[in-house]
């Protein structure tokens, strides 16, 4: 009488996209005493999984990945001569090194890394109209990034102690009398690029989408008519 074997009593596929002949075979192959009988064996074996997905033969390294599939389905009791350099459980399971991120803990988070940027760029320049230029410039976009966060109107000696600070003592505007931007200013600012961004919509597109959908349903009708008639 013959016993069904099921797979749940089956030894563990490493690769299940190969099958369970070629892992017998790699098996099979770890058994074998003779070096040479195991090396042809082994190439045997490499060159029926390329066989088995002709596609990804112009994948860079095809063969390499072959190799390193057939020590890793043999568990890497497998003992032959490879083109290549062996893998171990090691290198198979080794954790890729934690990436770093940029850390930028900023007091005043609403303003961005950006506007940290600006400043530390703005400070490296010569003193003169082309600094003081940009001063402004970068005071007036932390002036609309603080609007961002707190939609009341923003105070600019609050802006500019804030340039104070994360400029290290190095940009001073609070002593100067020149104003930012108006408050509503900015905000009506940022709500008309808001409203270019978003494409506007043909208001009739409906009703002719409608009309031409009703003109396509009446030329099918009175065709299938046309058709019957005697």
């Amino acid at each position: 009488m013959t016993t069904l074997e099921y797979n749940t009593e089956r030894p563990h596929l490493h690769i299940p996209e190969y099958g369970r002949y070629i892992q017998k075979m790699i098996e099979k192959a770890v058994l074998l005493e003779d070096r040479d009988e195991r090396n042809r064996t082994a190439r045997s074996i490499v060159a029926v999984m390329g066989n088995l997905f002709p596609h990804l033969r112009d994948v860079p390294d095809f063969q390499h990945k072959l190799w390193d599939q057939l020590f890793i389905m043999s568990g890497f009791q497998l003992d032959v001569d490879s083109p290549y350099e062996k893998p171990t459980p090691s290198t198979l399971h080794k954790h890729p090194d934690r990436l770093e991120y940029p850390q930028h803990r900023l007091k005043y988070r609403f303003y961005g890394n950006i506007i940290l940027r600006l400043i530390n760029t703005c400070v490296k320049w010569e003193k003169g109209d082309l600094r003081e230029a940009l001063e402004y410039s970068i005071a007036n976009h932390m002036k609309k990034c603080f609007l961002t966060w707190n939609k009341e109107a923003v105070d600019d000696s609050v802006v500019f102690e804030h340039l104070y600070e994360l400029s290290k003592g190095r940009i001073d505007l609070r002593k100067r009398k020149e104003d930012l931007w108006d408050s509503q200013a900015l905000i009506r600012t940022k709500m008309n690029l808001t409203r270019r961004s978003i494409p506007q919509q043909n208001q009739n597109q409906p009703h002719q989408q409608h009309q031409q959908n009703k003109k396509v349903f009446t030329n099918k009708f009175n065709k299938k008519n046309n058709n019957g008639r005697i």
